[in-house]
């Protein structure tokens, strides 16, 4: 018999790999920036049309190109309180600091800027897609809320997660995603934008080049390239000389180019993602980078150099607890990710966080310097420093804050509760520092409340839902706030190291800590003082621990 010689096995093909720097959406825009505010979002097909309109009633009150809260107020027919709203999170998601707008929105923000942040107001969030290992998924997380009897709303584990199984998208989906948004409103965006100038047809508006870096809002190469660096027509402009205008219609051409390449090279990594768990040109910092049970690793995975890591992924942990120092964090973002029965440690400066999915878990955000962002989440206690934070569709969720603007809640929220915060580790005054929260500004009890429904997202509530305002939250009563402990987690020695919380406690609340303070120095002198042989002082020892876990489990209770 003659040996049949075997072809070999087809070769794996390789990741994409990018030969250039790409376009790449700013993902940060478009999951920060959007606010569900009827007044803020216009029909798609008189988009365009409408927002001219408004360039043009806004332009003559807007000095040296700036536009207020009260002048967008009435140019829009909204109160006074919801333009400071869209002003401060305009200034939250902006790509770099405007001092004439400030960090909280009180100053004029850029006529262009409030243009570009009104345009995405349209954006639609891609739809979660069931997950491709739906078995899987149901032997870890819980299907059923012990609420269902009560609410006939479903859960947000449940939209999450049940039936289909659903589950965020893929970064590089929600990229394409967006990028095939700006695809279709591109050329509207830079008619919004260009200057009219004598001339026919294309050559009638034109952009500068300061013009042309506001587009800096909505994309950025993932080489850090400034986008007139990037662009032929202006690169290398010599500073001393002002670059001449270009056409609006060869920008268009040029982004356009652009926007196709990374489309494709985004499909073709999406497609040799799905053989595989994971490959070498993933975006992001993924759980295997995550520290389990208290230990550290600082081993980064091999990633394409044609990206920035500029998020961290802390997801699908369930029962441990996960630290993230500041060396672990790569980027300027954290996200949580359907966490269940956790403890998370976000010990870390960065400017934005998420926490999304999570259930019967407790997340230490130590401090972020833009917004945070708690997402479909139940039976969660969120402990966070921050400058802004957005709740949404969550239940049963304790927040104990230090913000510097008012906690906004939108979407189906239950039971919501909120208190003052409640910790500190050694580095987090650094920290605060680092990111710019005031410690002597908290604004944690006075909720900003919109609407239930989000136009944005189609998974919580579908078209043709009526609006309502959305449940508020209650504060926690000052006899069951408690301070949370955070172990002693940093190897190394901290120069000025924060010994308490930084956030001053409310007089009734620091009244109730001082009161129990004194009742436990009080049953330490008698313990203390107590005769007792070693089998009693055993026996105390477990009473004591007993009669502890019984009160922890009815002081949660109680606030649930």
């Amino acid at each position: 018999m003659v040996d049949e010689t075997l072809d070999p096995p087809p070769a794996t093909p390789p990741p994409a790999v990018a030969s250039s720097p790409l376009l790449r959406p700013r993902r940060v825009a478009f999951e920060y920036g959007l606010l569900p505010i009827p007044k803020l979002i216009f029909p798609e097909s008189a988009l365009a049309q409408t927002l001219s309109q408004l360039k043009e009633k806004l332009a003559p009150a807007a000095a040296d190109g700036r536009v207020g809260a009260a002048a967008l107020a009435e140019a829009l027919q909204i109160p006074p309180e919801q333009a400071a709203l869209a002003l401060g999170v305009l200034a939250a998601v902006l790509p770099a600091e405007d001092p004439a707008l400030g960090a909280g929105g009180s100053g004029g923000a850029d006529l262009r800027d409030v243009l570009l942040f009104l345009y995405i107001q349209s954006y639609k969030r891609l739809v979660p897609r069931p997950h491709k290992d739906s078995p899987a998924v149901a032997d870890v997380w819980p299907s059923t809320s012990a609420f269902d009897g009560y609410l006939s709303a479903l859960s947000p584990i449940q939209l999450v997660r049940s039936n289909s199984r659903r589950f965020i998208p893929s970064q590089a989906d929600e990229e394409i995603h967006q990028l095939s948004y700006l695809q279709k409103h591109m050329a509207n965006i830079l008619t919004l934008l260009a200057d009219s100038v004598e001339g026919e047809g294309d050559d009638s508006l034109v952009l500068t080049m300061e013009t042309f870096e506001h587009l800096g809002f909505l994309v950025h190469f993932s080489e850090g390239t400034s986008l007139s660096q990037a662009a032929t027509f202006f690169a290398n402009s010599d500073p001393d000389m002002p670059a001449a205008p270009v056409s609006a219609a060869q920008v268009h051409d040029w982004i356009l180019q652009n926007i196709s390449s990374s489309i494709e090279f985004y499909t073709e990594k999406s497609t040799a993602k799905e053989g595989s768990q994971q490959i070498a040109s993933d975006l992001d910092v993924t759980m295997a980078d995550a520290n389990t049970s208290h230990t550290r690793n600082n081993t980064p995975t091999v990633v394409n150099p044609a990206f920035h890591r500029n998020s961290t992924f802390v997801e699908g942990f369930s029962k441990t607890s996960v630290v993230k120092h500041a060396s672990d964090v790569k980027g300027h973002s954290v996200k949580v990710l359907n966490c269940h029965d956790s403890v998370i440690y976000i010990l870390a400066p960065v400017k934005y966080a998420t926490v999304y999915g999570c259930s019967d878990t407790t997340v230490v955000l130590g401090a972020v310097g833009k917004v945070v962002k708690v997402e479909h989440c139940e039976r969660v206690h969120i402990i966070a420093a921050a400058k802004r934070i957005c709740i949404a569709n969550c239940r049963e969720c304790i927040f104990y804050l230090g913000v510097n603007h008012q906690p906004l809640i939108v979407g189906d929220n239950h039971k919501l509760h909120i208190a003052p915060f409640n910790t500190y580790y050694p580095r987090l005054g650094e920290h605060m520092t680092q990111v710019g929260v005031d410690p002597s500004t908290n604004k944690w009890d006075q909720p900003f409340v919109l609407g239930v429904v989000d136009p944005h997202d189609s998974l919580s509530h579908p078209a043709g839902v009526s609006d309502v305002q959305a449940e508020s939250a209650t504060c926690v009563d000052p006899d069951l706030f408690t301070n949370f402990l955070i172990p002693n987690l940093f190897d190394d020695a901290v120069q000025d190291p924060t010994e308490c919380n930084p956030f001053p406690l409310p007089e009734i609340y620091q009244a109730s800590q001082s009161k129990k303070q004194a009742v436990l120095e009080d049953t330490q002198k008698t313990i203390r003082e107590l005769q007792l042989d070693e089998n009693r002082k055993k026996e105390l020892s477990s009473a004591l621990h007993a009669q502890f876990k019984d009160w922890l489990y009815g002081k949660t209770s109680s606030l649930l």
